[in-house]
C-alpha cells in the first residue's frame, strides 16, 4: 500500500514516561480498518491516553468508502500516525503490510472496535527486555518465559456491552482471566504484542485465511517460541455482537 501520512513521534514524552519500562525499545501499535467511521474514535482516544504512549500508530486501510480516513487524520496532532492504503486486502494482508512499514522492534496489535485501558500498552510491553531472540530448544526455556525476554505477550479483553443481549452474550462466551491457562492461551489480535523479528521468523499472518488468522499465527508463534507471556492486566474492551444473527455468523466464520 501507499504510505501517505506520518507525524513525528512524541519522543520526549515517550522517553520521560515509558523508557523505564522497556528501555530504548520502540513500540509500534498496528491495526487494520475498513469503513469504521465514527467507531474509530474510541480506540484512537484510548491510544492517545496511554500511560506508555506508542512510538507510532500504523493503520492499514482496506479501501474505506466512508469517513474513516478523515476521522483518522483528525488525530494527527494527538498520535504519531502512519497510514497506509491496502485496498482489497484481507485482515492478514493488511496486518502484514502495517507491520512491514512499522519501525518499532515491538509490535502491539489491537482492533478498530475496541477501547484500550490507559495502562494497556504499558502492561503489554513490560515483559519485553533487550534479551536476544532465540527459538525454544527441546526441553529448554526460551524467550517466552518471563524474565528471559519475551518473544510474544498475550493481553486480555473484556466485554463492553450496551444492551441486555450483549451483557448475556459476553457473560456466556468470554472467559475470565482466572480461567486462562497461560501455557495454552492463544491471544486475540485485539490485545497481543510480539517482536517484529518473531513475526518474521514465522512468516507473518497467514494471508490465505480470511478468518481465524490470529489463531493460526498464535499457534506458529507458540510452536517456535513457546507459550505467550500472559499479561492479564493489559486489557481492551470490545462490544459483543448485537444480535443472535450476527453472533451466529461470527461463529460460523471463525469456527
Amino acid at each position: 500500500g501507499m504510505i501517505y501520512g506520518k507525524v513525528a513521534s512524541r519522543k520526549s514524552q515517550v522517553q520521560s514516561r515509558g523508557e523505564g519500562i522497556i528501555g530504548v525499545m520502540k513500540v509500534s501499535v498496528i491495526m487494520t480498518v475498513l469503513n469504521e467511521g465514527e467507531s474509530l474514535r474510541a480506540v484512537l482516544d484510548s491510544l492517545a491516553a496511554q500511560t506508555r504512549p506508542p512510538d507510532e500508530v500504523v493503520i492499514a486501510d482496506g479501501g474505506s468508502r466512508d469517513n474513516t480516513l478523515a476521522v483518522i487524520r483528525e488525530y494527527a496532532g494527538r498520535l504519531p500516525l502512519k497510514i497506509i492504503e491496502t485496498p482489497g486486502a484481507n485482515i492478514s494482508q493488511g496486518r502484514n503490510a502495517a507491520i512491514r512499514v512499522a519501525s518499532g522492534e515491538i509490535i502491539a496489535c489491537t482492533d478498530a472496535g475496541v477501547r484500550c485501558e490507559p495502562g494497556w500498552l504499558e502492561k503489554l510491553t513490560a515483559p519485553f527486555t533487550a534479551t536476544p531472540l532465540a527459538p525454544v530448544a527441546d526441553g529448554g526455556e526460551g524467550p517466552g518465559v518471563r524474565g528471559r525476554g519475551a518473544a510474544a505477550v498475550a493481553g486480555f479483553f473484556r466485554s463492553d456491552p450496551q444492551t441486555p443481549f450483549e451483557i448475556a452474550l459476553g457473560a456466556t462466551v468470554l472467559p475470565e482471566a482466572r480461567d486462562v491457562n497461560p501455557q495454552t492461551y492463544l491471544p486475540s489480535s485485539r490485545s497481543v504484542a510480539f517482536r517484529k523479528s518473531a513475526w518474521e521468523a514465522v512468516g507473518g499472518y497467514p494471508e490465505w485465511l480470511d478468518f481465524s488468522e490470529d489463531v493460526v499465527f498464535d499457534l506458529k508463534m507458540r510452536e517456535k517460541f513457546g507459550p505467550f507471556v500472559f499479561a492479564p492486566e493489559a486489557v481492551v474492551h470490545f462490544r459483543p455482537r448485537e444480535s443472535l444473527r450476527a453472533f451466529a455468523k461470527q461463529y460460523y466464520q471463525y469456527a
